[in-house]
């Protein structure tokens, strides 16, 4: 039975790695996810014919987790709106973080118990050998019974590694969420906060390996207590302009707790699994960083965004604003136009009416594409899955490196939500920091219409000179409803 177990195990493995490559490609996403979730119910259908596994309690207690996480995760899944997205990632993303963590805690605490008990009977055979008090006894071996013995040092220090960058992937998690969420706005808990951070990381470097070479419970307790407290700390200073790179760092952190973990359980496709996500989230914070041209080390100690203004040189000129009748009219005899989403399209949800109004361009003859930015919204492909709820075909989405040269020879660039990724600062302001950020380069469009609510800056707190450039016009007002009255302008031209 334990070969069908190990079988079933590499085969969810394998499912696991052709959804996730599945899943690189918004053509075959949808695929990619089933063949994943195939995967997990087999994983999970394996584990109850374990030959280790035993008692009506245990069966029951995974059937009763089962089903109260099966449903909650269905009936918030069929709920939460498109906007809430990225929250939802993040939140799911702490919840993996946390039960390789839980994994840890229970194999750890195991091997604390196996080694207090081993240990005592072994004092007690050597005093009576050598006819010395218990006290005496364990102080001549108490030096054998640690955490590392007991399991093993490969084992042990993966799971204490394991149980590290899973506390600190669950409970960074959770404040990505509340973050995203609106629900903390605060930067910093503690003065000197990234001080304190390399404080709380050492002490639990430190406690982590003095877990490994002692059996006490309150030491462990400590560890897994500093690993918590380091994850709030190390998120609360991230702005919210750099969250996309910080929810991909979590999920790699995430998918590597898991592999560990596996490693210490034995389960080939918890291994597999928590290294191809890991490695996977890797390169992809990676990319996100580069496509910001900023190290990930610049991401997570700058604070990026989290001031209420950031200094620059401020732009020359002043906006100009448009009606959305001139603005419809414009793009209705336009040979080509490039729309660019941002996240403020999320909040407006106005990516429907965004694709009838594309739809009724194109039966006017009007070339459209839509450009993303990677960076764009506040997750990993968060412009793409809006897009694609809206029906808007993959094939008329264009990564910023496939489109940006288009810029130069299109009538009309309309941005829609986006801020930041468009700003030109990043290539002309040597004291803006986002100097040096790869942009869309809307502002070599001949003309250029902004769609936003308001005229405040975008989550960095960083003035876009494109909104005062001479080609660009302003169109003010909610997302939707603009996008609506764009729509009657072109049905009538």
């Amino acid at each position: 039975m334990n070969n069908v177990v190990q079988l079933s195990y590499f085969l969810a493995a394998v499912l696991f790695i052709l959804g996730l490559k599945g899943m690189s490609s918004p053509k075959t996403a949808r695929k990619g996810i089933v063949w994943a979730g195939v995967g997990m119910v087999i994983a999970t259908v394996a584990t109850f014919f374990k030959p280790d596994l035993h008692g009506a309690t245990n069966y029951t207690l995974i059937v009763i987790a089962i089903g109260v996480a099966g449903v909650l995760a269905w009936y918030s899944a069929r709920k939460v709106a498109m906007t809430d997205m990225p929250q939802m990632v993040a939140l799911y993303n702490g919840m993996g973080g946390g039960a390789a963590a839980a994994i840890a805690a229970v194999e750890l605490i195991k091997a604390v118990d196996s080694v207090g008990a081993e240990a005592m009977v072994r004092v007690r055979e050597f005093a009576a050998a050598k006819d010395l008090t218990i006290e005496q006894a364990q102080v001549l071996i108490g030096g054998n019974s640690t955490v590392g013995h007991a399991l093993g040092a490969d084992v042990a220090i993966l799971g204490l590694v394991g149980a590290l960058i899973g506390t600190v992937a669950f409970t960074g998690s959770l404040v990505a969420w509340a973050k995203l969420d609106g629900r903390l706005k605060r930067n910093r808990l503690i003065p000197a906060q990234q001080l304190v951070n390399i404080v709380v990381f050492a002490a639990a470097i430190i406690f982590g390996i003095w877990s490994f070479y002692s059996d006490s419970l309150a030491v462990l307790v400590i560890f897994f207590a500093l690993g918590l407290l380091f994850g709030v700390f190390m998120a609360v200073p991230i702005g919210g302009a750099d969250m996309p790179v910080v929810i991909s760092l979590f999920n790699a952190l995430t998918g590597l707790a898991v592999g560990f973990e596996g490693y210490v359980l034995g389960n080939p496709a918890m291994i597999i699994a928590g290294t191809v996500v890991g490695a996977a989230g890797s390169l992809l914070t990676q990319l996100m960083a580069k496509a910001m041209n900023r190290p990930l080390t610049n991401v997570l100690f700058s604070g990026f965004g989290t001031t209420e203004s950031a200094e620059s040189e401020g732009p020359e000129g002043e906006m100009k604003e448009v009606q959305a009748e001139d603005a419809g009219i414009m793009m209705a005899y336009a040979s080509q136009v490039i729309i660019v989403p941002g996240y403020g399209m999320a909040v407006a949800q106005a990516q429907h009416k965004i694709w009838e109004m594309v739809e009724l361009l194109q039966d006017k003859g009007v070339t459209v594409k839509f450009a993303i930015h990677p960076v764009a919204g506040r997750m990993p492909g968060h412009m793409n899955v809006l897009l694609a709820e809206a029906g808007v075909p993959y094939d008329m989405i264009y990564d910023m490196e496939d489109i940006n040269a288009e810029f130069a020879t299109t009538d009309v660039a309309l941005v829609i939500g986006a801020n930041d990724v468009v700003n030109p600062a990043a290539k002309t302001d040597e004291s803006s920091p986002i100097y040096g950020m790869p942009i869309l380069n809307v502002s070599d469009a001949e003309n250029v219409i902004v769609i936003k609510r308001g005229r405040g800056t975008g989550f960095s707190g960083v003035e876009n000179h494109l909104f005062f450039a001479d080609n660009t016009r302003m169109l003010f007002g909610d997302g939707q409803k603009v996008a609506g009255e764009l729509v009657q302008v072109v049905k009538q031209f």
